[in-house]
C-alpha cells in the first residue's frame, strides 16, 4: 500500500518525464529542417544581402536552429546547460556534422549535356554594363541570365537568381566572376564548349601572336544582327555628352605600345587601380574579333573615371578632351610606375623633353614728376613712378606629354563680302614656338617671357591647338584652319633638335595617326576623330557610334583641335 504522497510524487514524475519528452518531440519538429518552397510569391523577399550560394544559405539554418533551441530550452537552463541539453546538444553536434559532410563539401556536379541550352539568346547578351545584381544592387556574387541578359545575386535557395528561375523559367546562368555557367533551380554546372563564346565575350583574351598580329589583319567580323564590323574600328556609345572620351580612346587605340600593353591583362595584375582595368577591358573589347554586336559601351570605363577624378569628369557634362587627355594619361602613369622607378608604358610613348628659358622682369624704379589734367581742367601736381625692368633668365628642363600650339588670331573686322574669311596657317609656323628663339610671353603664374626648345623627341606626339580662350563672360572659338602633313612630318627642318648619341640615328619624321576635331559653337558642338588603319593605311573617321571610310586629303580640312605622330622607325 502506498501512501497519497507517494503517489502524488510518482504522478509528478511521469507528467515531468511526459513535458520533457514532449519538448523534445517539439524540439525535434522545430530543428527538422522544412522542406524547400515551391515557388516564392515576392522576388524581393530574398533581401539584398542574400548574395550567398548555397553553403552561406545552410549556415544561416544552422544559426536559426541553435536560436529555436535557446529559446525553448530557456526555462529549465543553468550557464546555457541542463540535464537534457546537453543529449540534445550532443545530438545537434552530430546533425551540423552530417551537414557539414553533406553541405560544406558537397561537390556541385557537373554535366555535359542540358535540355535548356538551346533557351540561351545571345542576341539579348551585353556585358559592357556594371555587374551589379538588378534586384539588390549589390556587386558580389553576380550572375547574368543567358536567356534574358539581366542579372542576378546567388544561386542559392533564397537568392534573386534562383527566384527568376522558378518565376520567369529562365534556367541557365553564368556566373561574371569564374565564368562558370549553372543551371537553376536544379543547381549543377555545365560545360559545354558551345558557350565558350559567351565566355570570350564576357572577359576576351588574346594571347601573344594575334597581338603581333594585329596590324597585319584586313578580315571583317561578323555580329550576331549580320552587321560587318572591324577590329578596332568599332564605334563607342555616346551614354550622354561622352563625346570627349569617345575621341580620347579610339586616338590612343592606335597608339601600338600603349594597346599591345592593355591587351594582356599580366602586364598590369600588380596595380590595384580600377581604373588601369577598366581602360584595360576596354582596349580588349575594341579589339576584339568575337564580339556579338558592332559597338562597344564604356560604361564600366566612365564609371571608374568619374570614381578616379572626383566627379570633374562625368556622364552627362561636356568637357574638353585635351584636359581629359592629359588627366588621363598623367593618372594612369601615376597607378602604373613602380616604386623603383618613375617609368611606365604612358612615359615610354608619350614623354619627351623640353628646355624652357624664363626670363623674369626685375623691378628696377626710377622717381620722376608727372603732370596730370583733370577733366575740370584744374592742374595738379602729383608723384608718379616710372617702372622700368630688368630681366633675370633661368635655364631649365621639364618632360612634356604633349606640346600645346598657339594660334594666330582671326581678323576682327568683315571683308567686302560681309563675311570673315577663315584665316589658315601651316603647322611649321605655330611649330616655331619650340626653336629656342621665338619668346612667347606668358602672364600665368606670373608675368615672364619663355624660349622653348626640343631637346629629347617622343615616340608618338601629342599637339594640340588652343582653339578656345576664355574671358570673363564667355568662351571663345578660333576658326583658324591648320595645313599639315598626313605623312612624312619633318621637325629637323623647322625646329633645331639634340644631336644624337653616338651609333644612334635620330629619328625626326612623324606620321599622323589620329586626328580630333571639334565642330560647332564653343560649349555647345562636338568633338569626331579621324583615324588611321595600319593593315591597309586606310583613314576612317569615328563619332561615336559611326564609323565611315574616308580620303586623306579630307583629314586636314577641319579644325583640328588635337593629333597625335607617330615617330617613323
Amino acid at each position: 500500500m502506498t501512501s497519497k504522497r507517494e503517489r502524488e510524487a510518482g504522478d509528478r514524475v511521469e507528467d515531468e518525464g511526459l513535458d520533457n519528452e514532449s519538448k523534445r518531440q517539439r524540439l525535434d519538429e522545430d530543428s527538422s529542417p522544412s522542406p524547400p518552397p515551391v515557388s516564392v510569391a515576392n522576388p524581393l523577399s530574398g533581401l539584398a544581402n542574400n548574395y550567398a550560394d548555397i553553403d552561406e544559405e545552410e549556415d544561416d539554418v544552422r544559426r536559426e536552429r541553435g536560436s529555436v533551441n535557446e529559446r525553448s530550452n530557456d526555462g529549465s537552463h543553468h550557464n546555457g546547460h541542463n540535464k537534457y541539453g546537453e543529449a540534445d546538444d550532443s545530438d545537434e553536434e552530430d546533425d551540423d556534422s552530417h551537414e557539414q559532410f553533406t553541405g560544406r563539401n558537397r561537390q556541385v556536379e557537373v554535366r555535359k549535356d542540358c535540355p535548356y541550352l538551346d533557351t540561351v539568346n545571345r542576341q539579348v547578351l551585353d556585358f559592357d554594363f556594371e555587374k551589379f545584381c538588378s534586384v539588390s544592387l549589390s556587386n558580389l556574387n553576380v550572375y547574368a541570365c543567358l536567356v534574358c541578359g539581366k542579372y542576378y545575386q546567388g544561386r542559392g535557395k533564397k537568392s534573386h537568381a534562383y527566384t527568376h528561375s522558378l518565376e520567369a523559367g529562365h534556367h541557365v546562368y553564368i556566373n561574371l566572376r569564374t565564368e562558370k555557367v549553372y543551371c537553376l533551380p536544379d543547381g549543377y554546372e555545365i560545360n559545354d564548349p558551345s558557350l565558350d563564346d559567351i565566355r570570350h565575350v564576357l572577359n576576351p583574351r588574346f594571347t601573344a601572336k594575334e597581338v603581333e598580329q594585329l596590324d597585319k589583319n584586313k578580315q571583317w567580323s561578323r555580329a550576331l544582327d549580320g552587321s560587318s564590323y572591324l577590329p578596332g574600328m568599332v564605334g563607342l556609345n555616346n551614354i550622354k555628352e561622352t563625346d570627349f572620351v569617345n575621341v580620347t580612346i579610339q586616338s590612343l587605340m592606335r597608339v601600338t605600345p600603349l594597346r599591345n600593353f592593355f591587351l594582356i591583362p599580366e602586364n598590369y595584375q600588380h596595380c590595384k587601380s580600377p581604373l588601369v582595368h577598366r581602360f584595360g577591358e576596354l582596349t580588349r573589347k575594341i579589339w576584339h574579333a568575337r564580339n556579338f554586336k558592332g559597338q562597344v559601351s564604356p560604361h564600366e570605363f566612365l564609371q571608374a573615371v568619374m570614381k578616379a577624378s572626383k566627379k570633374r569628369f562625368r556622364i552627362g557634362a561636356q568637357s574638353d578632351p585635351v584636359e581629359f587627355m592629359s588627366w588621363l594619361l598623367n593618372t594612369l602613369h601615376a597607378d602604373l610606375k613602380t616604386s623603383k622607378k618613375n617609368t611606365s608604358i604612358i612615359y615610354e610613348c608619350f614623354q619627351g623633353e623640353l628646355e624652357v628659358v624664363k626670363e623674369i622682369p626685375n623691378k628696377v624704379i626710377s622717381d620722376k614728376k608727372e603732370n596730370s589734367e583733370n577733366q575740370n581742367n584744374a592742374e595738379k601736381l602729383s608723384d608718379g613712378v616710372n617702372e622700368r625692368y630688368a630681366f633675370v633668365k633661368e635655364t631649365s628642363k621639364m618632360p612634356f606629354l604633349m606640346l600645346g600650339l598657339d594660334l594666330p588670331p582671326p581678323p576682327l573686322f568683315k571683308d567686302v563680302m560681309e563675311k570673315n574669311i577663315i584665316p589658315q596657317v601651316p603647322l611649321f609656323n605655330i611649330l616655331k614656338k619650340f626653336d629656342g628663339e621665338t619668346v612667347t610671353e606668358v602672364v600665368r603664374p606670373h608675368i615672364a617671357r619663355m624660349q622653348y626648345r626640343v631637346t629629347r623627341l617622343p615616340k608618338y606626339m601629342i599637339l594640340h591647338m588652343r582653339r578656345f580662350t576664355k574671358n570673363n563672360f564667355f568662351v571663345e572659338k578660333n576658326p583658324t584652319l591648320v595645313n599639315f602633313p598626313v605623312k612624312n612630318l619633318e621637325l629637323k627642318d623647322y625646329i633645331p633638335l639634340p644631336t644624337p648619341k653616338e651609333n644612334e640615328k635620330l629619328r625626326t619624321k612623324y606620321d599622323l595617326i589620329a586626328n580630333v576635331v571639334h565642330d560647332g559653337k564653343p560649349g555647345e558642338g562636338f568633338y569626331r576623330v579621324f583615324v588611321q588603319r595600319k593593315s591597309e593605311e586606310l583613314w576612317y573617321e569615328m563619332q561615336d557610334l559611326h564609323v565611315s571610310e574616308t580620303l586623306p586629303h579630307l583629314v586636314a580640312l577641319s579644325e583640328t583641335y588635337m593629333q597625335i605622330y607617330e615617330q617613323q622607325q
